[in-house]
């Protein structure tokens, strides 16, 4: 299996893991009639909320890493540009 495979394997199996936790909460909220309605919507809410806040995090922080990768990136590429320079310049004196 290629990287990309494994990544969309691991992406399947984490949505299926969110999807069936939702699935399993939802049922557990409608089925308790000890919990009021009020509340039971403000734990929806609390769930909703926790769960747009990690989407946020791990947004942030693969930006982060995106922009860091090209930077290192063009660092490389300027570092390789100026060897070949002074290799030349060390060629055309000899």
């Amino acid at each position: 299996m290629t990287n990309r495979g494994e990544n969309n394997l691991i992406l399947l199996l984490n949505g299926a893991g969110v999807a069936v936790a939702y699935l399993l909460l939802g049922i557990s909220l409608y089925l308790s009639t000890d919990v009021p309605l009020a509340t039971k919507g403000y734990w929806g809410m609390g769930i909703v909320l926790l769960t747009l806040s990690l989407i946020n995090v791990v947004k942030y922080r693969f930006d982060g890493r995106s922009a860091e990768d090209r930077i290192n990136r063009i660092e490389e590429a300027r570092n390789e540009k100026l060897l070949e320079d002074a290799l030349k310049e060390a060629e055309a004196e000899v």
